[in-house]
């Protein structure tokens, strides 16, 4: 099945050193803000409380921040969960002794302002001390997956595309990152488990770009390196769009009808997506071609026959 239906010939590598440009002043930008600014970590991270509680009629949000920040809770963020009748209520680390204690003084302070009961589900607490080592295994898990992909590319292919790939996963996660550091968007572990899945996504594509690109320059007896990647990138950008279309509409449908709680990991998804499908084109193949690859590179050794003995056997 092809998204396009006449054969394209776009010259994308014509533009490369324009994307260039664009992807390093991106990245100075997000780099920037990540030093200056920092991640806006959620109490998966950083430690905090969660309670989540229903009520008979819909949850007025407004009304239930109000209440709380007169009763000296004006950090709490308070969100839908599920339905329009529960509500999520996440506290920041409190010096306390008593976690019950705290729980049990939200949950007052909500009753006492509402005329029907508000049943309490659950009561979630994250120490800080956990939260540093979620924050540690997290970065950890992002650095072992690079490494793991570096690895699997040399195998599959040749050292200029596993070095290519890399760049174009960095890229894609720098600007994930350096994009919630900007608005300061909540950093939670669904964002985390969407980057590391946008890892995923952004590999899948380039490894299916630099397949073609192998297949082309061994297929091709002419033309420049320039033009040989230029011609896999057309071959393989019906497959790319229909891919990148379909997953986005998958995704924007969880921002729309998902429910606040997982807005940040719908657009970490979103931007995962689309940033990922521009790096596999202007940032790996674009790596790989700068990097001097040739159909000399990519061609299979041949054996030398002077390895041969006298019976026939390789020595």
């Amino acid at each position: 099945m092809q998204f396009l239906k006449e054969k394209t010939n776009f010259d994308f590598m014509g533009k490369r050193k324009i994307a260039a440009l664009f992807s390093g002043l991106l990245i100075i930008v997000a780099v920037s803000s990540l030093v200056i600014q920092g991640l806006n970590f959620g109490i998966d991270f950083t430690g905090g409380t969660m309670i989540e509680v229903a009520y008979e009629e819909e949850a007025n949000l407004d009304k239930i921040r109000d209440v709380l920040a007169q009763g000296g809770f004006d950090d709490a963020l308070v969100q839908n969960f599920g339905s329009i009748h529960e509500v999520l209520i996440r506290l920041p680390n409190i010096e306390t002794g008593n976690m019950a204690e705290l729980s049990n003084k939200v949950v007052n302070t909500l009753q006492a302002a509402n005329t029907t009961k508000v049943d309490v589900r659950r009561v979630e607490f994250v120490g800080p001390q956990v939260g540093e080592e979620l924050t540690e295994q997290g970065g950890l898990a992002m650095l072992y997956a690079l490494i793991g992909i570096l690895i699997y590319v040399s195998f599959r292919f040749e050292y200029r595309f596993a070095i290519g790939s890399v760049m174009a996963l960095v890229h894609d996660v720098v600007l994930t990152l350096g994009f919630f550091s900007l608005f300061q968007l909540e950093f939670d572990l669904t964002v985390l488990a969407a980057i590391l899945a946008v890892i995923g996504y952004s590999l899948n594509d380039t490894i299916v770009v630099f397949d073609r690109i192998r297949e082309t320059f061994l297929r091709m007896r002419k033309g420049s390196s320039e033009e040989i990647v230029n011609r896999a990138l057309n071959d393989t950008l019906s497959r790319t769009l229909m891919t990148s279309i379909t997953t986005l509409l998958v995704v924007t449908s969880l921002f729309i009808f998902g429910g606040e709680v997982i807005h940040a990991f719908s657009i970490a998804l979103m931007l995962g997506i689309i940033v990922g499908t521009y790096s596999s084109i202007y940032i790996a193949s674009n790596t790989v071609l700068s990097m001097g690859i040739s159909k000399a590179d990519l061609m299979p050794v041949e054996k030398d026959d002077s390895d041969i003995g006298e019976d026939g056997a390789q020595v």
